[in-house]
């Protein structure tokens, strides 16, 4: 164990990263969270997107993750990632709702997933967001400076298990910021987003970015997700894969046991599709060491 956060860790290794949790339904509870503390997960997606914005029940279920921990691999907790509810469809719209990022950071989390990512100016503001004023990597150079205040960290630092300083430090995204334990993540799910997806993943401070396929195919009119992608669909993903590979962003990519090895050999290094069989096979493949 060389970091808090597991998920980077292993990125850092060039080792896919494999989540459990979806858009809806996640139980916050002190007792879930301990029992979570021993998936099989590199990383538990709680979504707020569409779940219930709760803060009350975030805090209590990271500190069941603690005490339920450390995790075989030595680490803490698992890492932590939040779907926030606001869309990524303007600046405006992001600073307006930039609460949401303080409020689920104050907690002490992991990382935040952006939906809806449509410009690169709310991807920038995004991450300014998400950010301390002390942190300066990355200002001037496509970023303006962080945005996050005194009285945001005292509950995190006792989540992370470190002091003030350290946590002001380190609450920073990576790979932005090579010390930083915070992965922010996008989705690139609908029309808008498309002519501007390369200026999107060029902005500092991402660390994975997806296609997001059901979001986007009702986006160009389909009722149902088409399989396989259409020709419009299929040049989406190729284009966010390709932008992810340009700018050092993990791309995610779903996964089945039987499909997992073409798909990391594809250069996918998220794995979406929940099931612990996909991971145990992927690890195989890619001859993982770390423990989960």
């Amino acid at each position: 164990m060389t970091r808090l956060n597991r998920a980077i860790e292993l990125l850092e290794m060039e080792q896919p990263i494999y989540y459990t949790g979806g858009h809806t339904g996640h139980v916050l509870t002190y007792s879930q969270g301990k029992s979570d503390a021993a998936t099989w997960a590199d990383y538990i997606n709680v979504g707020m997107e569409h779940g219930c914005f709760d803060m009350t029940g975030l805090a209590a279920y990271l500190q069941g993750l603690i005490d339920g921990g450390p995790t075989r691999s030595g680490h803490r907790m698992p890492t932590i990632i939040v779907e926030a509810p606001v869309e990524g469809t303007t600046a405006e719209m992001v600073r307006f709702n930039a609460w949401q990022f303080r409020q689920i950071l104050a907690r002490g989390v992991h990382g935040i997933l952006l939906c809806q990512a449509e410009s690169a100016t709310a991807v920038a503001a995004f991450v300014e967001a998400c950010r301390y004023p002390i942190n300066r990597i990355g200002v001037g150079a496509g970023l303006e400076e962080g945005r996050r205040g005194v009285g945001s960290e005292p509950e995190a630092t006792k989540v992370w298990g470190m002091g003030r300083d350290e946590y002001l430090t380190k609450a920073d995204p990576w790979p932005l910021n090579p010390e930083g334990e915070l992965l922010l993540g996008l989705k690139i799910e609908s029309a808008a987003a498309i002519p501007h997806i390369e200026e999107i993943l060029a902005v500092p401070g991402i660390g994975f970015a997806e296609m997001g396929p059901g979001d986007l195919s009702l986006s160009l009119g389909y009722r149902t997700l088409p399989r396989p992608f259409p020709p419009q669909m299929e040049e989406v993903r190729q284009r966010v894969r390709a932008a992810c590979h340009a700018n050092g962003i993990a791309f995610l990519e779903s996964a089945t046991p039987e499909t997992i090895a073409s798909v990391i050999d594809e250069g996918a290094l998220v794995i979406a599709g929940g099931r612990e069989d996909t991971a145990k096979a992927g690890r195989a493949h890619s001859r993982r060491t770390m423990a989960v």
